[in-house]
């Protein structure tokens, strides 16, 4: 099996980027990064000035009671970077020394769960992809909580 990752919706990043609201309707907020911030549009920590946004964003199609919203950062502007949605991010920093994977079943219900590292979590998000019943796997930040990727399944053409 194969791993791919759901770039962030078009849409979403259109109305932060131009109306200045998040999926919970209030304004986002504009920064100058520091440097480190986990830009989830392009997978990798934002270098200092950099002009970046912190947004409220839920990865969340249908209700359940897990679900939720949370911050993200993003590119104020959208990136020429090429950015490969195909198996695990490329970059070594953009998750840091660990993470949180939860997998999740068609009702979005939290059907397992593990703190990892990123060199042992691809093993871990293909073996959870590969559980029936599982359709996604999400990764997040441990400290803060905030939103990294979706896993999904993928195939090769």
């Amino acid at each position: 099996m194969i791993m791919s990752i759901r770039p962030l919706p078009d849409a979403f990043l259109r109305k932060v980027r131009e109306t200045g609201f998040d999926d919970q309707a209030q304004p986002v907020r504009r920064l100058i990064a520091k440097g480190g911030e986990p830009c989830r549009d392009v997978l990798r920590r934002a270098r200092p000035g950099e002009e970046i946004i912190l947004a409220s964003f839920c990865p969340f199609d249908s209700p359940s009671p897990f679900r939720e919203f949370g911050p993200i950062y993003v590119r104020s502007e959208p990136s020429a970077e090429k950015i490969s949605w195909d198996g695990f991010p490329t970059t070594t920093d953009y998750f840091g020394v660990s993470l949180v994977i939860r997998a999740y079943d068609e009702i979005h219900d939290i059907c397992a769960a593990a703190m990892t590292t990123p060199q042992s979590a691809p093993a871990e998000i293909e073996k959870f992809l590969a559980q029936g019943g599982v359709k996604f796997v999400d990764a997040r930040f441990p400290t803060y909580g905030c939103f990294a990727c979706r896993f999904e399944r993928a195939t090769r053409a």
